[in-house]
Formats: C-alpha cells, sequence, structure tokens
C-alpha cells in the first residue's frame, strides 16, 4: 500500500498508486527485520506487539466460555496461540502478493505485519489492469484456502478439545480476511481489482483508482452501519467493543479511499507530462571538439545546454557552462570540450515521448542524483532534461 502509501488493513497490498512518489525513495516500516520474502525484508512493527496484545486480551473471555477446562495462564496461552494463527494467515497472505508482484515484473520492498495485519509493499509500473487484478486477488484467495484447510481439519477432530477450538478460529478468521479483502473498494485488495475492472472497461487507470477510491468511502460507511444499525436491526444492544473497532477500520478504511482518490487525480495531472515538453534545447558536438567550437556551436541558441557525444552519436555529457567559461581565452582553441563535461549516468538517457508515472519512474530510477539527462528523438540527442524542472513541474500539478 509508493507516497510512502499508508499502511493498509488485514492483507492488503500497498502498490505504486501515486506516481509522484517515484521521484523518492520509499522509507523502510519501523521494526524488526526477521527474514526476506521475494528480495524483500520481513519486518514486525512495534504496532503489532500492541494489537498481539490486545486481541489475545480480547480473545481470553471467548477461550474461557468455550474451552471451561482451560484454566489460568492457559487461557492467555490459548489466545495467544490463535493470534499467532491469525497473523500467520495474514502473514502468508502477503507472501503471495509478493511472489505474484514480483512475477509481474515490479520490485517487492517490504512486507510489514502492522498494528492492522500487514501489507506489502512494492513499486514500478502497472502496464496492464490484468497485472494489479493478478497482485491483489491473490492474497485473499490464499485465504479462503487456508480458510477450507483449516475447516477440513476442524471437521477431522475426533473430539472438541483446544486444537480443534483453535481449528476452528482459524477457518473463520481467514474465511472474514479474505473474503472482507474482496470488498469492492480502495485500499482494499478487491478496490484494486474494481480498478483493474473499471480501468479494462474505460481504458483510464485514473478512471478505476477514483471510482474504487469512492467504493471505498462506501465500505467504510458500511462497516460503521453494520455495527451501529444492524443490532438495532435484530433487536440487540450494540457491542461496545464491536463499535470500537469498526468505527476505527471504517476511519481507517475512509481515509485510505480519500488517498487513492488523490492518487488518481495526481496520476491524472501527471499523465500530461512529456519529457520533449519538459525538455530544453541541446546543440551537439562531437567528442574531442574544443572548447572555443563548442562556444560557436551554441552562439545564438539562447538557454541550449552543450551535449557530447560520441562518433555513434551516443550522449556521453553535458558541458558545464562555469567550468567551460573558466577557461582562458587564450587556451579554448587547445582544450577539449571533454574537460568540462558533466557525465551523463549510465541508462539515464529519456526517449521524448516518455510521459506521465513512467518517465518519472525512470527518472528516478537512473539519473543517480545527476541535475541533467539527455533527451532522445529517435535515437539521437534532441535536447536535455533538467531533474529539478521536472520535481517542480510535478509539484505544481
Amino acid at each position: 500500500m509508493t507516497t510512502p502509501a499508508p499502511q493498509t488493513p488485514p492483507g492488503a497490498s500497498r502498490g505504486p498508486n501515486d506516481p509522484t512518489s517515484r521521484v523518492r525513495t520509499e522509507p523502510r516500516s519501523r521494526g524488526w527485520v526477521v527474514g526476506r520474502v521475494a528480495g524483500a525484508p520481513v519486518v514486525i512493527t512495534p504496532s503489532w506487539v500492541l494489537a498481539a496484545v490486545v486481541l489475545t486480551l480480547v480473545f481470553a473471555p471467548t477461550v474461557r466460555r468455550l474451552a471451561p477446562a482451560v484454566e489460568g495462564g492457559g487461557v492467555v496461552v490459548v489466545a495467544f496461540a490463535f493470534v499467532l494463527l491469525l497473523f500467520g494467515s495474514v502473514f502468508l497472505h502477503e507472501v503471495a502478493h509478493a511472489l505474484v508482484a514480483r512475477a509481474r515484473g515490479h520490485r517487492v520492498t517490504e512486507l510489514a505485519v502492522t498494528l492492522w495485519g500487514g501489507h506489502t509493499a512494492y513499486t514500478g509500473t502497472t502496464r496492464r489492469p490484468v497485472d494489479g487484478a493478478l497482485v491483489a486477488v491473490v492474497g485473499p484467495l490464499t485465504n479462503v484456502v487456508l480458510a477450507v484447510v483449516f475447516w477440513v481439519l476442524f471437521q477431522l477432530s475426533p473430539v472438541a478439545s483446544v486444537p480443534a477450538l483453535l481449528l476452528y478460529a482459524a477457518a473463520f478468521s481467514n474465511a472474514f480476511v479474505g473474503l472482507f479483502n474482496l470488498l469492492p473498494g480502495l485500499p482494499l485488495d478487491g478496490g484494486q481489482i474494481l480498478e483493474s475492472l473499471v480501468w479494462a472497461v474505460t481504458g483510464s487507470r485514473v478512471k478505476g483508482t477514483v471510482a474504487a477510491g469512492w467504493a471505498g468511502r462506501v465500505v467504510a460507511l458500511g462497516v460503521l452501519a453494520w455495527a451501529l444499525v444492524w443490532p438495532f436491526v435484530a433487536g440487540v444492544r450494540p457491542d461496545w467493543v464491536t463499535v470500537m473497532w469498526s468505527a476505527l477500520l471504517a476511519a481507517f478504511l475512509w481515509s485510505g479511499a480519500g488517498e487513492a482518490v488523490a492518487a488518481g487525480r495526481r496520476r491524472e495531472a501527471v499523465a500530461g507530462l512529456t519529457a520533449r515538453g519538459l525538455g530544453t534545447r541541446a546543440v551537439v558536438v562531437g567528442s574531442g571538439a574544443s572548447v572555443a567550437d563548442a562556444a560557436r556551436a551554441v552562439a545564438g541558441v539562447p538557454d541550449a545546454a552543450v551535449v557530447v557525444v560520441t562518433p555513434a552519436g551516443e550522449p556521453v555529457g553535458w558541458v558545464d557552462p562555469a567550468a567551460a567559461s573558466a577557461v582562458p581565452p587564450a587556451a579554448a582553441a587547445t582544450t577539449p570540450v571533454d574537460a568540462v563535461v558533466v557525465p551523463f549516468p549510465a541508462g539515464s538517457a529519456v526517449d521524448a515521448d516518455l510521459a506521465g508515472a513512467d518517465l518519472l519512474q525512470h527518472v528516478a530510477a537512473t539519473s543517480a542524483g545527476a541535475r541533467v539527462v539527455p533527451v532522445l528523438e529517435h535515437g539521437r540527442v534532441g535536447g536535455v532534461l533538467d531533474v529539478a524542472h521536472v520535481a517542480r513541474a510535478v509539484r505544481r500539478r
């Protein structure tokens, strides 16, 4: 859930919903790294410890009621065992997200176990609706499969026992996590599936994101209404614990849905940015030319950069005006222009037709802190792109 994207509800993935995030590095969640999956760290956050303690205390009364033979500290042990089963299931949900995301060409940056369950963070542009849908759906399907497995094992249990109770609870919780995450609204996995569906139908990912974001707000209101209204319909008093958790979850979903809508609007604004439109003119000189040759080439072409190329036309770097002006006039004709060149990072050249999130991702991935990168027209240098200018254009939009 890569602004850095907000943490997501139990088992939800978080992907590249904010195209502007690609111009900066996403920080890892704070916590303890306990391993790696799909090349990414697995992080246990401090908030999980809080969640584990709270859920253990919440489930303890249920254990006392359903397993009266368990007494004293055993109640806490059984309740905590259920919490571990629950978060273990969520972790497998995240592993499924991570493996499919990597298989679809994304770079997985972390799997985190958090207060709300967990999230999988990954970067890279989702180019087709089917990619986003596949990454999203495998998480809930993993929980549904686990629910079936635990239910079968429960049915095979010969007698009512603590292990049988844990199997029943694991089956129920996995079914809940899987089905809840399939609700059609961002930031849930079902919202990403809805986003992909609208994208496939309309051809616009922005429309998909905005539609799924608004659907997420409806889901948030539905969660709150379920806790407050349904008890009255059923003729019972609302349970304050259920209302409290539902209110927190609804607030979280509402916030995530709002951020998704905002990300869609940002993507729409950024889509109009092109390398050709943001680039400035360039004058090309060959490697081995003199500083005087470069000065003559750029004379009369205001605001143009001087780009040095190889005999094959490949960009080497751009001439630093300050360094060139520091060369004494008497030495300009004999000083090679290569002496005042700032090299371009390898692979930083930008195609003139590159636009939107693809442009930002390319610049972020290849500029390596450079101030200027070359813009290519049909394989030849046609201009240069000032990275700071790109960042300013993004902020304005």
